[in-house]
């Protein structure tokens, strides 16, 4: 099986050959759901990643694709994530995975890491395939979904705080405060993930969030503000296909000092009528959260998000 080196970026040609694949898979694996559309793959495929260096392959006959984030960002010099490694389903079984994957060891070897990672459903071929390379669940986890109302309700109050929804890039003004309220973050469940947290600043959150925008995506921020303007919650909200039904919720963090106060809840209530009302075709919210997360799971479960699917982070030391 002849595999060979995408340039980064790859050409529109190699863009469209890698979303076929996906689709097929993804049509194969997940019965219902749409392959990714073209402005998300196209995103993730010519526009650099901010915290590190992509790597990409492709099997000659156009069967699989494999992707590779080699980080880049001091704290996880030492390992690397899989990001993508899919094949036809009418050409699985017949060598391609595994020559996609020779060379993706080869090139971690090569960069000198020591483990990778990846999310996967579980129960799927692909848990298989990666099990039989020697990659454990260090992370059990699931994708939940919630159906966006055609009419939210109004949005619950916060006593004490402001509601505030910036689309794009969050206000030079509230940007350090909101990287600080990502540090909280650091108690969510990780598991035995090698990759570690790094310190958020205004520079590395204004990164994140421009990395969706020039990828073609869309980016909503809900926050809970104190009366002194700190950022006591927030929650954010990604449309990777502006034109698309699904988004993905990012991160939600309540700081450790306003919790018990209904914020989490809050956030996310306002943060469904501000998506519902820029994005008229919204129909469904995905998020996935770590099966040991009691609290957040408990929170999205009132709140009407349903379990689709067990997945987890699979891991590899080399």
């Amino acid at each position: 099986m002849k595999i060979h080196s995408l340039a980064v970026p790859p050409s529109d040609a190699e863009v469209d050959a890698w979303r076929a694949v996906l689709a097929a898979a993804r049509a194969a694996d997940l019965p219902g759901r749409t392959g990714p559309a073209r402005v998300e793959v196209a995103g993730r495929l010519q526009v650099a990643p901010a915290r590190g260096r992509a790597a990409l392959w492709a099997a000659g006959d156009g069967t699989g694709v494999a992707g590779l984030l080699l980080f880049t960002d001091g704290a996880n010099d030492h390992t690397a994530f899989l990001d993508v490694l899919a094949v036809r389903p009418d050409a699985r079984r017949r060598g391609a995975g595994t020559a996609l994957w020779a060379r993706v060891r080869e090139e971690l070897l090569t960069r000198g890491r020591t483990s990778v990672s990846a999310v996967l459903d579980t129960g799927g071929p692909g848990e298989a395939f990666a099990r039989s390379l020697g990659f454990e669940n260090v992370l059990p986890m699931a994708w939940y979904a919630q159906e966006v109302p055609e009419r939210p309700g109004e949005p619950e109050t916060a006593p004490g705080y402001a509601l505030h929804c910036w689309p794009g890039l969050s206000p030079d003004g509230h940007a350090a405060s909101l990287a600080a309220a990502h540090g909280a973050m650091e108690d969510a469940p990780s598991g035995d993930m090698d990759e570690k947290v790094v310190s958020w600043t205004a520079d590395r959150l204004h990164a994140a969030q421009r990395l969706v925008l020039d990828r073609g995506g869309r980016f909503l921020t809900v926050a809970a503000l104190t009366p002194a303007g700190e950022v006591a919650a927030y929650t954010e909200l990604v449309l990777a296909d502006p034109e698309g039904t699904r988004a993905l919720q990012y991160d939600t963090v309540v700081v450790p000092a306003h919790r018990g106060r209904g914020l989490g809840r809050a956030v996310k209530l306002r943060m469904l009528a501000e998506a519902r009302l820029r994005h008229p075709g919204l129909r469904h919210v995905d998020t996935t959260v770590a099966d040991e997360n009691t609290p957040m799971r408990a929170l999205n479960e009132a709140l009407g998000y349903r379990r689709e699917r067990g997945a987890a982070v699979f891991q590899l030391s080399l």
